[in-house]
């Protein structure tokens, strides 16, 4: 059962918990494809290619294994790599990544996510804590959280212990009373079970919950997670 009166700060997760991120990465995909198709051509067609960008996405995997919570260096490798494979300029790598990552930050916020957000971080110091790459200020949201915390910040990522450890320590509350919100089942609730933080599940698709450990509280929006924050 969630203790309101615990809770001193939250940590949030971003990406399908403020925002749908799939919609956005496939826009963002587009734009980078766009920018090859001008800048590095044969780079391009490598990467119009399922199967080829599968196998380009695995070697780079299999390259940097103590990187792959950090997914801004990981496409920008993966970028880096084709270019090399195709025999164009590797120093490309910076500027298609940069409009990647530009297009990455241009997010529709679900409906309820900035009315949560103006009310949560009335109350609480809200802080970001995600393994993307989205930057809050640059999307436009920034005055509503106390800073944040990305994998590639702690150096691992949901549901690894030091990542929640890391935003509590930056809070500087103790996880205990830290109510942790987000989407996902293992990562975001799991995660932020084992370290002692309270839990709030945004289970906006209707999915069954199917592990032992229950989340303090389960809701189907942000709005309804304030609904019984603010009772």
């Amino acid at each position: 059962m969630l203790e309101i009166s615990r809770i001193q700060a939250i940590t949030l997760d971003l990406d399908d918990t403020l925002w749908p991120i799939w919609p956005t990465i496939a826009v963002a995909e587009l734009r980078l494809q766009n920018w090859l198709s001008a800048q590095a051509p044969a780079t391009a067609v490598l990467f119009r290619n399922p199967q080829l960008r599968h196998v380009l996405r695995e070697q780079v995997a299999a390259a940097w294994p103590q990187r792959h919570h950090d997914l801004s260096f990981m496409r920008r490798e993966m970028i880096r790599h084709g270019l090399l494979a195709c025999g164009e300029d590797q120093s490309l790598a910076e500027p298609a990544f940069a409009e990647f990552f530009a297009a990455r930050q241009e997010v529709k916020l679900f409906e309820d996510s900035l009315p949560a957000l103006e009310s949560l971080s009335a109350r609480w110091p809200v802080l970001a804590l995600s393994n993307g790459n989205a930057d809050v200020n640059r999307i436009g949201i920034g005055a509503y959280f106390c800073g944040s915390v990305s994998a590639c910040d702690a150096g691992a990522a949901k549901p690894d212990a030091r990542i929640f450890l890391a935003a509590a320590a930056k809070l500087q509350v103790p996880p205990e009373a830290i109510l942790h919100v987000g989407d996902d089942e293992s990562m975001d609730v799991l995660g932020a079970l084992q370290v002692g933080m309270q839990t709030a599940w945004v289970n906006r698709s209707d999915k069954v919950w199917s592990f032992d450990q229950q989340p303090e509280i389960s809701v189907t929006s942000m709005a309804e997670l304030c609904g019984m924050l603010f009772i």
